[in-house]
């Protein structure tokens, strides 16, 4: 089976069709820069000419940089602020011509990662951080997913732990491996205090570079471990989450006489 995935970044919109069984992408992955200021209308008009592109009809599965509730989005960590209170996927519904399952894009690469990646069969808690323009995070007790954690807005020494662990965090402060290494380490001690995981997994683009750090993170219980799906995750995660709203409206659609 083959949905369509759009991933909403802070630096890039990202969509590609996915085979839902393998996690592969069936057709080359299409890539715009999100635009700025990042308002609802104008990443919508993005997200409809990837669907224009692609030829696409029925439902596509969105994440969306932060929390979403009944398709209605509710922070704005690196968007712009009218996000807030927005319904977002009514808007989408209209700008694409598609019905859309709206969902956070950590929980998105949560899921893929969950079901195809590095944390397939794992029970207990896991949690899943992706490391880019922020932190993102998701929750998962025996493989169910407790949706729009926002663990990247932890406090560590009086401020958001993104502010000075994510990977944009390093690019910006031009920190050495070794140093970004170190402020990881205080913020995952942090956390594996609160939830105490059985597995991380870190994702984001710069899991592709997970030997570079992962080695020199300190201190921390848990096994640490690189997503599989790396940065694809998150668009292979929305296109699981568009089929899983099919499945639901299919079982709950009468059946014709």
């Amino acid at each position: 089976m083959e949905m369509l995935g759009i991933d909403i970044g802070g630096s890039g919109i990202k969509g590609a069709p996915v085979d839902l069984d393998t996690g592969e992408f069936t057709k080359e992955r299409i890539r715009f820069e999100t635009p700025h200021p990042a308002h609802p209308e104008p990443i919508a008009k993005v997200l409809a000419q990837i669907v224009e592109e692609f030829g696409w009809t029925g439902r596509i599965g969105v994440t969306y940089p932060g929390v979403v509730i009944d398709g209605v989005t509710w922070s704005a960590a690196n968007v712009a602020k009218d996000w807030i209170g927005t319904n977002a996927a009514e808007l989408f519904d209209k700008t694409t011509g598609c019905r859309v399952a709206l969902l956070n894009d950590a929980d998105a690469a949560g899921i893929a990662e969950m079901r195809l990646g590095a944390g397939k069969g794992q029970m207990g808690t896991v949690v899943l951080l992706t490391l880019g323009t922020g932190i993102g995070s998701a929750l998962f007790t025996d493989g169910v997913l407790v949706r729009n954690t926002e663990f990247g807005h932890l406090e560590i020494d009086g401020k958001d732990a993104e502010s000075r662990a994510s990977a944009k965090a390093r690019e910006d402060h031009d920190l050495s491996w070794e140093k970004w290494a170190h402020r990881l380490s205080e913020y995952m001690t942090h956390l594996e205090g609160l939830i105490s995981p059985r597995l991380i997994i870190v994702g984001g683009g710069i899991s592709k570079k997970a030997d570079k750090f992962l080695p020199l993170i300190e201190g921390v219980r848990a096994p640490i471990v690189p997503a599989k799906l790396l940065n694809s995750a998150g668009i292979v995660g929305a296109a699981m989450a568009a089929a899983d709203d099919d499945a639901k409206a299919s079982a709950t659609t009468p059946a014709v006489q």
